[in-house]
């Protein structure tokens, strides 16, 4: 999802979300020139064998240009403070001791705030009917930094922000976080791939400010591809997106205004020159930025 010219294309092959979870790479990709199974596999950190079956693959495992390929999804939880074991269970609906063997936990199942789980039955297999979403999105900038989920599908949101589905129509428009250059816009760029957002070029350390009030969904760097990350969840459902901040200057569960600044620039995530991705979503619909900014 990022950088324009600055950063690595696959950034673009991600979801964001505002949530605990999130899975780690695009529904889809489209084989490029040179791309082989093995290195399809080791740059989404994905298992050979499960991207072989997910596609049903057959010997020689001849791949052609163009070709599309869905990646084997697998959810993560990301520990949170009075996350036990038991209500990550409830709250996905998983077996406790499948969660507990699936993460290699033992007894006294002792957990940390940061820690990833794998969420168990979160993999989509061969008889799978997930449509393959265009190859865009989000963030990763190394081999193993990516981290999200593919653009269209909207698969990366958690049922606690998938429950409503917001008008795409809205009143109030957002302000704009930061002044600069849109330097990659909102839509399809090369190579199939698409943008979730748009990205804005400032100098480093700007003052990055909430584009509406609302609250603060997530703020960290745990999906490495967007560095230094904020999510804003606001009254209506609708969902903001900040990436590749220098510092972050507000916490998970933070209420802020309009306009108060919540980060500053930076090019962490894999970017090359300070700048900003942002998002606008109704729900886990992204649209065009610059549709609602005022």
């Amino acid at each position: 999802m990022l950088a324009a010219c600055s950063g690595d294309s696959r950034l673009f092959g991600y979801t964001l979300w505002g949530g605990s979870s999130y899975y780690t790479h695009p529904s889809s990709v489209t084989v490029q020139k040179g791309d082989t199974l093995y290195s399809i596999s080791n740059r989404y950190d994905v298992a050979l064998r499960s991207l072989i079956e997910t596609n049903n693959l057959k010997p020689p495992y001849t791949l052609r240009i163009g070709q599309t390929l869905r990646l084997p999804q697998t959810k993560y939880h990301i520990v949170q403070r009075g996350d036990t074991l038991y209500s990550i269970s409830r709250q996905y609906n998983v077996d406790m001791p499948k969660l507990s063997a699936e993460n290699n936990l033992k007894s006294p199942f002792t957990l940390h705030i940061g820690q990833k789980l794998i969420i168990p039955d979160s993999i989509y297999h061969k008889t799978s009917t997930t449509a393959a979403a265009s190859p865009i999105k989000s963030s990763s900038a190394s081999s193993k930094a990516q981290k999200s989920a593919s653009s269209s599908s909207g698969t990366a949101y958690s049922s606690k922000y998938s429950s409503s589905s917001p008008s795409t129509v809205r009143k109030q428009k957002f302000a704009w976080p930061v002044k600069g250059q849109v330097i990659s816009k909102f839509g399809p760029i090369a190579k199939g791939r698409n943008n979730d957002g748009i990205n804005i070029k400032a100098p480093l350390g700007t003052p990055v400010k909430a584009a509406d009030s609302g609250t603060v969904a997530y703020a960290g760097n745990e999906l490495k591809g967007f560095g230094n990350l904020i999510l804003l969840k606001h009254n209506d459902g609708w969902v903001t997106a900040y990436a590749h901040n220098n510092v972050l200057k507000v916490k998970k569960g933070q209420t802020v205004k309009c306009g108060d600044v919540i980060a500053t620039v930076g090019n962490t995530g894999g970017v090359g020159t300070p700048q900003l991705h942002f998002e606008t979503r109704a729900g886990k619909k992204a649209l065009n930025p610059i549709s609602y900014l005022r």
